[in-house]
């Protein structure tokens, strides 16, 4: 499997705007989220361009979503229902698209339900869980969220942990959730981890720390890889934990200039 990440650029960073070691399509401007399409063995990339493209093997574009005025789209994933999510920065909500791309996208969760999305994934049950944060002019309230299959939000499962600020979320192996998390965002100081919840209830369960002298800066995108193995990208650099000791095993890639914003494994 080949480790894929992809760059920010413009206001964001100085970052790459590519998905890094795999394709350099100009159709691909400024990429964020990624996802795997199982069925058809694509990888789905969300466009600074405001539309949804899938990969082949070879880094060719074999789909594309028609350009949304707005769609401003930031993390992904593949849903239960085998539909592709996409988290809207400006919309503030998460909209589902078709895996093939040819129709228009309808939102799951109501316009503006967080102040700012920061990563989100679904539980083995089909819950959906929403990471909200800080957006880049201040505004945010640092909270976890989660909804039903139905998409009710469960008042019961409730995140209370003030050391948390998260930039994405994903589904650990069992079950809990998981968040890369700077706090307080954007500050020079900022205390970057990643923060496990128990997927009953939002508790607390544990705090993952890079290894003693790491840099571990602007941490972003979060994947599960081989060999029970987390895998964060941030900032000139992908580090990865072992989610069983919970040891910070360093950084597996380094680049300057990397403003990254989504990891994952492409079989």
């Amino acid at each position: 499997m080949t480790l894929l990440v992809t760059s920010a650029t413009g206001a964001n960073g100085a970052g790459y705007g590519k998905i890094l070691a795999f394709a350099d399509d100009p159709h691909i401007a400024d990429p964020r989220g990624l996802g795997i399409d199982r069925v058809d063995k694509l990888l789905f990339v969300n466009s600074g361009s405001n539309r949804i493209l899938a990969l082949d093997r070879n880094g060719a574009v074999v789909r594309a979503s028609r350009t949304v005025d707005g769609l401003n789209p930031g993390g992904g994933n593949f849903g239960p229902d085998g539909r592709y999510y996409v988290g809207l920065r400006g919309e503030r909500t998460i909209m589902a698209f078709t895996r093939e791309l040819n129709s228009a996208g309808e939102f799951v969760l109501p316009r503006h339900v967080v102040p700012f999305p920061r990563g989100f994934a679904f539980g083995p049950d089909g819950t959906l869980f929403l990471a909200s944060g800080v957006g880049p002019r201040g505004e945010g309230d640092n909270t976890i969220l989660a909804f039903d299959s139905d998409r009710r939000m469960l008042p019961s499962w409730k995140v209370r942990d003030p050391e948390l600020s998260p930039l994405d979320l994903a589904i650990a192996p069992n079950g809990n959730i998981v968040v890369s998390s700077e706090h307080p965002f954007g500050a020079a100081n900022a205390v970057t981890t990643i923060r496990e919840y128990g997927h009953a209830d939002g508790r607390l369960v544990r705090v993952l720390v890079p290894t003693r002298g790491m840099r571990f800066q602007k941490p972003r995108g979060l994947r599960f890889g081989p060999h029970a193995r987390l895998y964060c990208v941030g900032q000139d650099e992908v580090v990865a934990f072992d989610v069983e000791t919970g040891d910070c095993l360093g950084a597996v890639a380094r680049l300057p200039g990397l403003n990254g914003q989504a990891v994952i494994f492409f079989p």
